[in-house]
């Protein structure tokens, strides 16, 4: 057998056909690419990846801060609230508007409290009389307010929000990521979805 037709036979055994020494080259590139692109997928992902972990860093529930009482309740943190839904309204009693809301946002806590949803209704006085605690403890009886209220008096948790609004109400899901958000009244039937959705 002469040695071209034999050094054939074996390039066909390895499956390189008669590309002949040149194939082992190019078979041995084309596997290179094959792991570069393996490797350049797995960076995609890690990029998709971080890049979802800081978008969810960004949305996430900001501390409460500088809360000068808490009533209804001790003391709450971001953390405290881990593995439930928070719905976090920013109100105070005199405006009429955040009036308007609180038969739903009563009436969520009393429907949705012990599968998991914590309302929490933060009090950012707009006025110089809605700062006295006795006069929000007068707004709360009248209106039938049990869940937790702080009193963010020197609108520090206020600017964490970077809210601007009376009434502003923020969902966030069991990680304590921030799903909704609605300024306003209206869009109850919205707002009632999207907490059953995120109660699951």
């Amino acid at each position: 057998m002469s040695s071209l037709l034999q050094r054939r036979r074996i390039l066909t055994y390895l499956g390189l056909g008669l590309m002949g020494a040149g194939g082992v080259t190019l078979a041995a590139r084309l596997h290179q690419e094959s792991a570069m692109l393996d490797v350049e997928a797995s960076t995609s992902e890690r990029d998709r990846d971080r890049a979802t972990d800081l978008a969810a860093a960004a949305n996430r529930l900001p501390e409460f801060q500088g809360i000068s009482q808490w009533l209804n309740s001790a003391p709450l943190t971001v953390d405290s609230l881990k593995g439930t839904v928070a719905l976090i309204q920013f109100w105070t009693f005199s405006c009429i508007n955040c009036q308007r809301t609180l038969p739903s946002i009563t009436r969520w806590h009393q429907q949705y409290a012990a599968k998991g949803l914590k309302v929490i209704g933060i009090h950012t006085p707009e006025f110089a009389f809605e700062r006295d605690v006795n006069n929000v403890k007068q707004a709360l009886q009248k209106h039938g307010i049990t869940y937790p209220v702080p009193m963010d008096n020197q609108f520090k948790t206020w600017g964490a929000y970077k809210n601007e609004y009376w009434p502003h109400l923020f969902l966030a899901d069991r990680q304590g990521i921030i799903r909704y958000d609605h300024i306003g009244e209206g869009a109850y039937d919205e707002t009632d979805k999207m907490i059953r959705q995120l109660l699951g």
